[in-house]
């Protein structure tokens, strides 16, 4: 099941960023909503996704049960993603993904059954955390490449 789900992300590493580059600067800014992320705002959101899922699928292996969460909004509003070059965010968030590929290919197996608290009633298993990661990834890609 593992492998099925790293396959879906080796195939978003391969397929995505020229996608992402042929976005025009305007459809990046762009909100629906003044309340809504902008697409540049979402795929920083990635970003900061990367970030913790990065430690969740880290240290789930050595600790017992950690706690890792965020706050989404506040990490978005503060990453100032906005401020940042596209180019730039799209470069992080490819070479970013392409990493935890190489993570996730040498996670033993028998650490997917550890667990990790990451804001929800009860814990997690490591597997689930990274199924979601990916999940969640293609959810938000779709809203920057499909959706205007």
């Amino acid at each position: 099941m593992i492998e099925q789900t790293i396959e879906r992300l080796e195939h978003l590493y391969d397929t995505i960023p020229s996608l992402l580059t042929s976005l025009t600067q305007e459809e990046y800014t762009n909100k629906r909503e003044p309340t809504s992320w902008s697409k540049k705002e979402i795929l920083g959101h990635l970003i900061d996704s990367a970030t913790n899922n990065h430690q969740r699928f880290v240290r789930v292996q050595f600790e017992d049960s950690p706690t890792i969460s965020y706050n989404q909004n506040e990490w978005n509003r503060s990453s100032h993603h906005e401020q940042i070059p596209m180019q730039q965010l799209i470069s992080f968030w490819t070479a970013y993904n392409l990493f935890l590929i190489e993570l996730l290919k040498h996670i033993p197996e028998e650490s997917l059954l550890k667990t990790c608290n990451i804001g929800k009633e009860s814990p997690v298993t490591l597997a689930w955390i990274i199924q979601d990661y990916v999940r969640h990834l293609e959810h938000h890609l779709k809203q920057i490449i499909v959706y205007n």
